[in-house]
């Protein structure tokens, strides 16, 4: 069986109440804006459907005048990427800035010629990042993930890249279930029809680095993750081959550091991220935090 030709039978079960979903997720944003004593966000516009989701969340969740938009093209960008990114700030009347980044990136690019698109792509998601909390500090606002739960569970991110951030809003919803709420919400339709990408390069797609499809990857990872099937479990009710399956599994617990803050070592009684956690939920005998 190849992947082009792979079965779907799996994606119905994976549909969202779109209503819900939607205000648990601007509740979830208020909550933790609030939380952090800010009014406002800043979100890396890239003129993809993760990115456009993410401002559109974030533009009902705290007014749209709260929400600051960035696009930041690389040389080799897409214009339509630019476009694209234009017609969700024209829509939710965001405020906005563009700053190219080509000048940043190629000083450090330049000195070394054999570079990979690999490693060029790693540096404009890092650069970007950098260009985000910069504004986040001139803004005054957190800065707002997009990656969403495929690409997490995946590894198909840039650690102190895109998934350098504040906040994930849309990091526990699957590549289908993105599509399925950014057409509820009104996403330009340029937006939800074009192929994924990072825009990293001329010609590049995630579904062509990836090797896969995200609708094949969707189904594997709901039936392995969120209904704990084992890997010949999964291949067998989805129909997929056991060899991809395994590749996908594989994938997911290969990335997991990228999904976790750095670990830290145990030494006292209480270590950051072992046994002290949810200060901000925390009452004890200090009170309320």
């Amino acid at each position: 069986m190849t992947i082009a030709h792979a079965p779907t039978h799996i994606l119905p079960r994976m549909t969202i109440n779109t209503d819900l979903a939607r205000r648990i997720l601007t509740g979830f944003i208020r909550d933790e804006i609030a939380k952090s004593g800010l009014k406002r966000c800043v979100i890396g516009l890239s003129g993809g459907i993760d990115s456009a989701l993410s401002a559109y969340l974030s533009a009902e969740a705290l007014g749209p005048e709260n929400v600051l938009v960035v696009r930041m093209p690389y040389k080799t960008s897409s214009e339509a990427s630019l476009t694209d990114a234009q017609a969700v700030i024209d829509d939710l009347g965001l405020p906005s800035l563009t700053v190219p980044i080509s000048g940043m990136a190629d000083a450090l690019i330049d000195q070394f010629p054999d570079m990979s698109n690999v490693r060029k792509g790693n540096i404009m998601a890092r650069l970007r990042m950098i260009t985000l909390y910069d504004q986040s500090v001139a803004w005054g606002g957190l800065v707002m993930g997009t990656s969403n739960k495929t690409e997490f569970l995946l590894g198909y991110s840039t650690i102190y890249g895109d998934s350098g951030v504040a906040l994930h809003p849309i990091a526990d919803l699957y590549k289908q279930q993105v599509r399925q709420l950014a057409r509820a919400m009104g996403v330009p339709s340029a937006i939800l029809d074009k192929p994924p990408s990072a825009d990293l390069w001329i010609g590049q797609t995630d579904e062509d680095e990836l090797g896969f499809t995200y609708e094949a990857a969707d189904q594997v990872l709901y039936l392995l993750v969120d209904e704990r099937y084992t890997v010949a479990e999964a291949a067998e009710e989805s129909g997929f081959e056991v060899a991809f399956v395994h590749r996908i599994w594989e994938r997911v617990k290969a990335n997991h550091y990228k999904r976790t803050m750095p670990n830290i070592a145990k030494i006292s009684r209480r270590t950051i991220g072992h046994d002290f956690l949810y200060l901000r939920d925390y009452t004890g005998r200090h009170g309320a935090l």
